[in-house]
């Protein structure tokens, strides 16, 4: 596999006319452990244009080709739902100092090639020229460790994100539904990952 590919950035509604790649991108790769999800790109594209009515959200595209294999997206915590903004409530942070990062999905094939560092540092970046945000945040998916569909040599993500300098913040949690493959609707708990937005390091 060719490993080139470019980074595009795309805020508020320059978001638009990527919706449906994104949405796409979405159900591909959440279909995939940990989330299990039995995606439908129409509902995809609706939660995500949520995204494009923000003036201050951000998408990070990886692109080759002309086709995006990879996206990451961002928006201002205030912006996002209820269900989004009650835990910092809950903890007494306020959703206004609060850039909230939302799906990083990439192609199998483009993993391991520093993406995933790129759409951390562009959703910061973006975040910190802002200029009003003392935290930038993301919720991940509860699984237990012993879950029989854990694929065989399966390694989660939170080394790298403690690297990035992100906390886990056991009890701040969401509770989010959705259809999984083969189980349909199912309720889980999604806690959430923390990072002061000091200097650029």
């Amino acid at each position: 596999m060719n490993s080139a590919h470019t980074i595009g950035l795309f805020r508020g509604p320059e978001i638009t006319p990527w919706l449906d790649d994104v949405a796409r991108l979405r159900v591909t790769v959440f279909r995939d452990w940990p989330y299990l999800y039995e995606g439908d790109p129409d509902f995809e594209r609706d939660y995500l244009a949520a995204y494009a009515r923000s003036a201050e959200s951000v998408f990070v595209l990886a692109m080759q080709g002309g086709e995006v294999v990879g996206a990451s997206t961002g928006v201002p915590l205030a912006d996002d739902t209820e269900a989004f903004r009650q835990p910092f409530l809950d903890s007494g942070m306020d959703p206004e100092d609060v850039f909230y990062f939302g799906e990083s999905v990439l192609l199998p094939a483009y993993r391991g090639h520093g993406i995933g560092h790129a759409f951390f540092d562009h959703r910061e970046a973006h975040a910190r020229a802002l200029g009003r945000f003392g935290w930038t945040a993301f919720c991940a998916v509860d699984r237990d460790a012993d879950d029989p569909r854990r694929p065989v040599g399966h390694r989660t993500h939170e080394a790298f994100w403690d690297r990035r300098g992100y906390t886990r913040q056991p009890g701040m949690t969401m509770r989010l539904a959705w259809n999984e493959i083969g189980r349909g609707e199912v309720d889980h708990a999604l806690t959430f990952w923390l990072r002061g937005l000091g200097p650029l390091r």
